[in-house]
């Protein structure tokens, strides 16, 4: 696999492939940028965390699935106007910089590597236990350990090593939960060779209290438990920019989002809900999908799903700390990061950022274990929120940055946002709507986690502001700017 740097495509840093700090460059391929942008929507909080929306919504959970997916449509829709335009491994932070300030870029783009290496602590800590239970003998502790240096050395190599086991890992989590959907679609119109289950059946949307069971305010509830395994549909757009046709990357992972969540989540949950009554107490006992392949009498239903939710946790941490350590890149170019996260090795790849990545994640791992209900508590819940932040930010960037992109290079709107601006407006709002609505929930901590994520996010942005002030709003690097802005506008 030959690497070329690619410096106009993706905005990075001018520099000849094979030397130290010439750049990132193009390592991914069109069947990895595929596979990661399809994987990117099915997170492990698909197969753990659904179970509580039914629990809490019923059948009516798939209005709450439809709801955020189609946010995240609309988000994605304006990411993808943007990145196509000028694909950059900063993805939105580096438009956000460009379009609403130095002070926005700063503060979402550190926000979001903040999210992410508190997620390297929670998805080590759950693949831990499932490795431990079937392994006993090495502690949970060795087993978060050991997955977090096997991936470490992963994204170290190269970022086609990367690419190449999320591209196997997502690809499973595709195959498992595409044969799911057939398995359960076989079984609900009573077609399944073999098998014959006396629960499943359409009639479950309905018979048991009705679709909403707890009344249409459930539907807002369920968004809540629901919104944060959407995170990482965006990830795509941050790897385009070592793919070898960004623009090419960016709009099919764009034009291909409203399938991949109406398949991959409506499909799957309406699967569950159709096997099982919503009530079934083994949804909340098991989990969901575990639940659901049981009452086929499926043989090791359990371990099954384990194996598949291990292969969700693998993937999340393999592209999370991917997805930091190229956040922390991103910051690094534009002097808003120490400078040594900006340089690569001869493979194009930023040691020191997933270097420090991975070791603000062992911190979090550490916490997790020392002082799970204080400081790691803490962590989480100031993280909680962030997904919101980026979409909202993503949606005032998108307003300004089309206005730009029609005035200097109205050629580059290969994708453009429907019904712009209103739908933009349409979709801040409604993420305005559900901060809002976090605030009065008390029963699944969404008030503390809005609070808490708004107090970092606070701590940020007062950084961010400072900064600019005594910085003068210059990059430390100006050749940057430069080559940032020759390819903004075509150069």
């Amino acid at each position: 696999m030959t690497s070329q740097p690619t410096p106009t495509k993706a905005g990075n840093a001018p520099g000849r492939a094979g030397e130290p700090g010439g750049g990132l460059q193009a390592g991914l391929k069109n069947r990895h940028l595929s596979m990661i942008a399809i994987g990117g929507v099915i997170g492990a909080g698909l197969f753990v965390g659904s179970s509580s929306g039914i629990a809490t919504a019923g059948p009516g959970i798939l209005l709450s699935y439809a709801l955020v997916g189609t946010l995240v449509v609309l988000v994605m829709r304006m990411l993808g106007e943007m990145s196509a335009a000028n694909p950059t491994s900063g993805s939105f932070s580096a438009h956000a910089d460009r379009a609403l300030g130095r002070w926005a870029g700063f503060s979402i783009g550190w926000l979001y590597w903040f999210f992410w290496v508190v997620v390297l602590a929670v998805e080590a800590t759950a693949g831990a236990k499932i490795l431990q239970s079937w392994i006993p003998a090495v502690p949970q502790w060795g087993w978060a350990l050991i997955v977090m240096i096997v991936l470490t050395a992963t994204n170290l190599v190269s970022v086609g090593s990367y690419g190449e086991f999320e591209f196997w890992f997502a690809g499973i989590k595709v195959v498992a939960i595409g044969a799911f959907i057939v398995v359960g679609a076989l079984a609900i119109f009573g077609v399944l060779p073999g098998v014959h289950s006396d629960k499943a059946g359409l009639s479950n949307l309905t018979a048991h209290g009705g679709f909403l069971p707890h009344g249409p305010g459930a539907i807002l509830t369920g968004v809540l438990l629901v919104v944060f395994s959407f995170m990482g549909s965006e990830i795509a757009t941050l790897a385009a920019g070592e793919s070898e046709d960004p623009q090419r990357a960016v709009t099919k992972s764009t034009n291909s989002i409203i399938w991949r969540i109406g398949v991959f989540y409506l499909g799957s949950i309406l699967v569950v809900v159709s096997l099982l009554p919503w009530n079934d107490p083994s949804i909340k006992s098991k989990g969901s999908y575990v639940a659901a392949l049981d009452s086929l009498g499926i043989a090791h239903a359990g371990q099954i799903m384990n194996f598949i939710v291990l292969t969700s946790v693998l993937s999340c941490l393999n592209s999370g700390l991917y997805t930091a350590s190229r956040m922390a890149f991103s910051l690094g170019r534009r002097g808003d990061a120490p400078k040594a996260f900006a340089r690569t090795t001869r493979r194009g790849v930023p040691m020191a950022a997933i270097v420090v990545s991975v070791l603000f994640g062992f911190l979090a791992v550490f916490f997790n274990y020392k002082f799970p209900d204080s400081v790691f508590l803490f962590l989480v819940n100031s993280s909680g929120a962030v997904a919101l932040f980026v979409w909202l930010v993503i949606c005032f960037s998108q307003l300004r940055m089309r206005k730009i992109i029609q005035r200097e290079a109205p050629e580059k709107l290969i994708v453009k946002m429907w019904l712009y601006p209103y739908l933009t407006w349409a979709a801040a709002a409604l993420i305005v709507f559900v901060l809002g609505y976090m605030l009065t929930d008390t029963e699944h901590d969404g008030r503390e986690t809005v609070l808490l994520s708004l107090l970092v996010a606070a701590v940020v942005l007062v950084i961010a502001v400072a900064k600019e002030k005594l910085g003068g709003g210059r990059t430390a690097d100006p050749a940057v700017d430069a080559e940032q802005a020759r390819a903004e506008v075509g150069a």
